[in-house]
């Protein structure tokens, strides 16, 4: 024993030494003293959290905050030049946190007594930085941890429909033109963005999102009726022209709640000073709410994105044309876009948003023509900015297009670390986990904070698409009800939502009645002849159940549809049409489709990899293979709902009596349910879902 604790005496020795040499550098962080201490970053936290029960950024924070209090006392150093003196570049946030772990603002640290512990004169722990990590609280989902919507606040508005005002929740409205030239609206436009863009790097702040907002551009709306619509107590209001070389602009600050005017301000500038005035706009409504912008904030808030102004304008021009979507607009978008990098080669937010562009130029296509591009584009904008959003999602999406996945998720949580009001960066977490690699637990969490991001108004297409999702998720979580009732607020918000359809499958989960389902997908395709998902989605349902003519009704025009588009997805379903073509006769391409799937699974990167091997081994009769396969499955967590279906489906008719086969399939029902049923207990304790 005594030898143990000698080690362990060693170890916060040494820990204390290399904190304390390096006090100064406002850049040491846990990385850096995980590089000291020869550790990697996951044991350094791991070994210091069970030594001191601190995380790493707590023990630096608290080492700088007491060598701060003995400098105060001790020496004639003033407040700015101790805050200097311990890593902190910014006076403002030194005083904020000492207050916070002292209780008092450092400069009565004179006046106290020496003898006076940390938090006797108010009980707060100590801070540091905002750490997003320890922001949310996390409730156990299918059994791992899962962001619980973020918790508290966020299930007691979307489970409970109790509404709680976020204490610094903003609202940037559209920027009014007041140019007599209508093609200045682009300007004026990027001048509202980049006030959102920059308030959303202030972790302080919760930033509703620019398509919230933009719904509201033409509303005769009241500003109390917004804010208690969008639950935000902050409205920014602007409006500008540009004349000649100048850019005039009026800003204005309200009160949600009583419609005051807090603060207004006229900003004359010239085109030139553009980025200047961006900044200025940010920091002035940061200080009028008294929010505190720490150090690498106001690094990321002052960066530039080009001393180009014809750069700039041709960017702004493009990315407009990217937020309307649709291949068209698209093709136009990159052409402004690869203008501004030719004006400008080191503009890093030119080279992410044209990356994204090429994304989805190939996105669901058999034959990726721009991956290369992506690549570069990608890479050159996160070496010129490596902590921009756009440049983390650009090189995320990469990955995701090469199939990468493992490579990918990392670059989107990063973004999102860096811009936690990022909406493009929660969109493709929520993407990535639902369709590329599904995960229960952490979609519904992504799916939680889109619509927590994302509350707008009652026309809101946006907002509708956001609580499909969050209906989605909770189905395949098992939450039934719930999802039912997310989908009918979908449907209320946008009832043209293109993908309501779900509401079939939420229904069919609970009543398991394939006729009634297929009566209504056939109803659904009668809207649209060409929709290639609702054709997959009635093929499924007709070979559910054993309708083989049937389902090749609609297998044939499914496979027409997706080899004339050349489009790569549901080959996860080749299996079925195999079976399908099989049983009608149609064999001619059956071996086609059955090493089509064979290829898909064997380079599924998902935790579905040996459910789908099963599948195949037990079209090709090797029931030992499939068992094995099985088996393995049987050992994952997060699946999603439709693995409880799996019984039901024509492909393992051969294992229906094969007493192993129940078996395993009654243990991954039990572990599915087990994990719903924790969930229900944990939410229902916590009092924020009425189950």
């Amino acid at each position: 024993m005594p030898e143990t604790s000698s080690i362990e005496n060693d170890f916060l020795r040494e820990l204390t030494a290399n904190i304390e040499r390096n006090l100064a550098n406002e850049q040491f962080g846990v990385s850096e003293l995980a590089d000291q201490m020869n550790m990697s970053r996951s044991n350094l936290l791991r070994r210091v959290k069970k030594e001191t029960n601190l995380s790493v950024s707590q023990l630096i924070s608290q080492a700088r905050l007491k060598k701060a209090m003995e400098l105060l006392r001790t020496t004639p150093l003033n407040v700015s030049e101790v805050s200097h003196q311990v890593g902190f570049n910014s006076t403002s946030y030194f005083i904020k946190c000492f207050r916070e772990y002292y209780g008092y603002p450092p400069g009565e640290a004179g006046k106290r007594s020496a003898t006076e512990e940390p938090g006797e004169a108010a009980p707060i722990p100590a801070v540091v930085p905002p750490d997003r990590n320890r922001k949310w609280l996390w409730i156990g989902v299918a059994g791992i941890i899962v962001a619980g919507g973020i918790a508290w606040f966020i299930y007691s508005i979307f489970f409970s429909g109790k509404l709680s005002a976020s204490e610094k929740s903003i609202v940037v409205l559209p920027f009014k033109n007041e140019s007599s030239d209508s093609t200045n609206v682009y300007l004026i436009n990027g001048l509202m963005e980049s006030t959102l863009n920059n308030l959303q790097k202030i972790r302080e702040l919760k930033v509703i999102s620019r398509t919230s907002a933009e719904k509201y551009r033409n509303t005769p709306k009241s500003i109390p009726e917004m804010a208690r619509e969008l639950d935000a107590n902050y409205f920014v209001e602007g409006s500008g022209q540009k004349v000649g070389d100048e850019i005039l602009l009026h800003i204005q600050l309200i009160d949600g709640r009583s419609d005051r005017h807090l603060w207004s301000k006229q900003y004359k500038r010239q085109v030139k000073d553009i980025f200047t005035l961006q900044q200025e706009i940010a920091k002035n409504i940061a200080e009028e709410i008294e929010v505190i912008i720490t150090p690498d904030e106001q690094k990321r808030i002052d960066k530039r994105p080009t001393e180009n102004l014809e750069a700039y304008d041709l960017f702004l021009k493009g990315r407009d044309l990217l937020y309307r979507g649709g291949n068209e607009n698209l093709e136009k978008a990159i052409i402004h876009l690869n203008k501004a990098i030719a004006l400008d080669r080191q503009f890093a937010l030119a080279y992410a948003d044209a990356a994204i562009v090429y994304y989805y130029l190939d996105a669901y296509q058999v034959n990726k023509q721009y991956i290369d591009t992506i690549s570069a584009y990608a890479d050159k904008a996160l070496l010129l900015d490596s902590k921009l959003a756009e440049s983390l999602i650009a090189k995320g999406l990469y990955y995701q297009q090469k199939q990468e996945l493992a490579q990918a998720v990392p670059y989107f949580e990063k973004a999102l670390e860096y811009n936690p009001g990022s909406a493009l960066a929660i969109h493709f977490l929520s993407e990535y986990y639902n369709i590329y690699n599904p995960n229960t637990a952490k979609y519904i969490k992504y799916a939680l904070m889109g619509v927590e991001l994302d509350k707008g108004t009652t026309d809101s297409s946006s907002l509708s698409y956001k609580y499909l999702r969050l209906s989605h998720a909770l189905l395949q979580n098992g939450f039934i009800d719930e999802s039912r009732k997310y989908i009918d607020l979908a449907l209320a918000y946008y009832p043209q939502n293109a993908f309501g359809y779900i509401k079939i499958f939420i229904d069919y989960a609970k009543d398991r009645d394939t006729h009634k389902a297929k009566a209504l997908l056939e109803k659904e395709l009668a809207k649209d002849t060409s929709r290639v998902d609702v054709l997959q989605q009635l093929a499924s349902m007709c070979y559910m159940m054993r309708d083989y003519k049937e389902a090749y009704k609609y297998v044939q025009r499914f496979i027409r549809i997706r080899d004339s588009r050349q489009l790569d997805i549901f080959r996860n379903e080749d299996i079925k049409i195999a079976i399908v073509l099989e049983k009608v006769g149609k064999k001619e391409r059956v071996e086609e489709f059955v090493a089509s799937f064979k290829d898909y699974a064997d380079h599924d990167q998902s935790i579905y990899k040996d459910l789908q091997l099963m599948m195949y081994y037990i079209y090709k009769n090797d029931i030992p293979k499939a068992m094995e396969h099985f088996r393995a499955f049987s050992e994952k967590d997060n699946y999603q709902y439709w693995v409880l279906l799996l019984a039901d489906e024509p492909t393992v008719e051969p294992l229906k009596n094969n007493p192993e086969f129940r078996q395993i399939m009654k243990k991954v029902e039990d572990k599915f349910w087990a994990a719903h049923n924790r969930i229900k207990t944990e939410l229902e304790e916590e009092g924020v879902l009425d189950l």
